[in-house]
């Protein structure tokens, strides 16, 4: 179990880390938007939710900090609230 968790960790700064990337990009193109989607689907589906097709992420400016990245995202007819914390498990929510 202490395995998983420390894995978990690990993909939880890793993701964070590569989005932070793409995202300080000042002209973020259709390739680094298509990673971004894919990183915070992979993250959602690592945690157990189901995530077929995912088709973007939109980030919440309003909600997200320095620290804490706030997504909404969409896969196939389902919509996700995520927020991405270093060192933890996302927080994921489905939009109803």
């Amino acid at each position: 179990m202490e395995c998983n968790l420390k894995l978990l960790r690990i993909s939880s700064i890793g993701a964070g880390v590569v989005i932070s990337i793409c995202l300080a990009a000042t002209g973020a193109t259709a390739t680094a938007m298509d990673t971004v989607t894919t990183i915070v689907a992979d993250q959602v589906r690592s945690q157990g939710f189901p995530c077929k097709s995912p088709s973007s992420a939109e980030r919440i400016e309003a909600e997200s900090t320095p620290n804490q990245t706030v997504y909404l995202l969409q896969c196939g007819g389902i919509t996700y609230h995520v927020l991405l914390v270093p060192d933890q498990a996302a927080d994921v929510a489905k939009v109803d």
